[in-house]
């Protein structure tokens, strides 16, 4: 076992937090569950299994995030959500790892929808910094998009192996966080005080889909492909036009 400490962040993931605690397991004693109150079984499974389990209330990706780094007994952190399994390789070439500081390690993420895993749409590869020294970096963001801030001069080492990530399981599921992205990516952007005129409003989702379908080859994920371009032409409406709204408010 190494000196790593696997951080998880959760909330209503009873038919994921097995799987993720079970390979994490392989690599450490040491499994932190941060869970945000889930209404479901999720704080009883991770509990049988072994796992230490926090509730924090949600407070955005970043500041749970920190929060279960300074629950951990290790210094060195691996960092992933309810939903991300690790493959045989990818345990495999962590465990022979012979962990550095200045450098961070970035894994390799699959994303699955309704039970497809998706080659395109500008969804793989999908490379995340996960593996760090918490007194090095930490996470950063205060609504959607959490960032790992990584100092200029520290190493990126990418590592083989596939991170699973269950992001959708089903249409609806899909639907409603994509209204929750766009609500906080509109938070985000009034909190920088940014603006949108109305070309922008009609124009850019036009363009999102072009990009998605075509650009980044979404049309060879087939009907999947076209459901992710088409909603993320719709979030992309949706966060300028709820941007707007704040801004009318203000």
């Amino acid at each position: 076992m190494k000196a790593l400490s696997v951080v998880i962040i959760a909330n209503n993931e009873r038919e994921n937090i097995p799987k993720c605690i079970r390979a994490a397991q392989q690599l450490t004693e040491d499994i932190v569950v941060v869970d945000s109150f889930s209404t479901d079984d999720t704080v009883d499974l991770a509990r049988a299994l072994g796992a230490r389990v926090f509730q924090k209330k949600w407070a955005g990706y970043a500041q749970n995030k920190n929060y279960g780094n300074q629950q951990a007994k290790y210094d060195w952190i691996l960092s992933i959500d309810a939903d991300e399994i690790l493959s045989e390789e990818l345990v495999q070439s962590i465990e022979t790892l012979d962990l550095q500081k200045g450098t961070v390690y970035s894994l390799d993420r699959l994303n699955n929808f309704c039970g497809q895993w998706i080659k395109h749409c500008g969804w793989y590869p999908d490379w995340k910094k996960r593996i760090f020294h918490r007194n090095e970096v930490q996470w950063e963001g205060d609504y959607v998009h959490e960032i790992l801030a990584v100092p200029a001069k520290f190493k990126v080492k990418k590592l083989r192996g596939i991170l699973y990530h269950y992001s959708y399981d089903s249409l609806e599921d899909h639907a409603a966080r994509l209204q929750t992205y766009a609500k906080l990516a509109a938070q985000d952007l009034h909190a920088q005080g940014k603006t949108v005129g109305t070309l922008k409003l009609w124009f850019s989702p036009l363009i999102r889909f072009i990009k998605t379908y075509f650009l980044k080859l979404g049309i060879l994920d087939g009907k999947n492909g076209l459901v992710i371009s088409r909603s993320d032409a719709y979030q992309t409406y949706r966060k300028y036009q709820l941007l707007q709204e704040l801004n009318r408010k203000k």
